[in-house]
């Protein structure tokens, strides 16, 4: 595994030259991912890493806010991250330690296949899973655009995603435009005015973060809302094999 495979997405290098057998995730999509394909690295995993079915794994707290003590606790060879949704600082502080962190990179679709793949074949030194090798297939190519929506994330204050993200990709493949994806921030605080003055065809209310309901969310709009599973809209792993066929077919009425 020389060169380029012992770096992570951000080019930062492992210091230990052994494939790694035990992995503490603070990413919740790529503990699915593993949990799904590589269950017998796992040794740890964030309080939000719901999706392991079958696996009792130590929890390591948030992906804000991980326990860095448990986390060495755990002797892992490898700590998984990811730019967006875990801080710099335990990143750094977890490499003052001597533990490896690989850091992944996911602002669009293909780059998160991308990252997947490097963690699978080039981390792990194992085959493609067969969801990945059909995830690449499904997302390999775009639906027309036929309309524009807006994706909230959060109330009080109403956040929504901007520009260069995962979702708004994920969105722009199945054939709506995300009408923040002009906006400098790439998940912006705004109003629901501003949200109705940019006209989107349609505002999708996801359960996550902010867990929007019939009750919750809707009832702020004069436009068409649709609740949404927050991880199929924002999560990359197995997830996307699911969410190209039922956000797809929801989306296109």
């Amino acid at each position: 595994m020389p060169g380029d495979a012992w770096s992570d997405d951000l080019g930062h290098a492992l210091i230990h030259g052994a494939r790694p057998r035990r992995v503490v995730s603070l990413v919740p999509s790529l503990t699915e991912a593993l949990a799904t394909s590589a269950p017998d690295v796992l040794v740890g995993a964030t309080d939000w890493c719901t999706q392991t079915a079958g696996l009792e794994l130590p929890r390591v707290r948030g992906t804000k806010n991980p326990d860095l003590n448990a986390i060495a606790g755990l002797s892992p060879d490898v700590v998984l991250a990811n730019q967006e949704e875990n801080r710099e600082l335990d990143v750094r502080r977890l490499r003052e330690r001597g533990i490896d962190v690989w850091v992944t990179v996911t602002e669009s679709v293909p780059q998160a296949l991308t990252s997947l793949d490097r963690i699978f074949t080039d981390l792990l030194g194992r085959s493609r899973p067969d969801w990945l090798v059909e995830s690449h297939g499904l997302w390999a190519a775009s639906a027309p655009i036929r309309g524009t929506a807006a994706i909230a994330i959060w109330r009080d204050p109403w956040m929504v995603v901007g520009r260069d993200t995962f979702a708004g990709d994920l969105l722009a493949r199945l054939g709506l435009t995300n009408v923040y994806d002009d906006h400098a921030d790439r998940y912006p605080t705004v109003t629901v005015p501003d949200i109705e003055q940019r006209h989107p065809d349609l505002v999708l209310l996801p359960d996550e973060p902010y867990v929007f309901t019939a009750d919750d969310g809707p009832e702020a709009f004069a436009l068409p809302t649709a609740l949404v599973s927050g991880r199929l809209l924002t999560w990359y792993g197995p997830s996307l094999v699911e969410a190209h066929a039922t956000l797809g077919a929801l989306l296109a009425h």
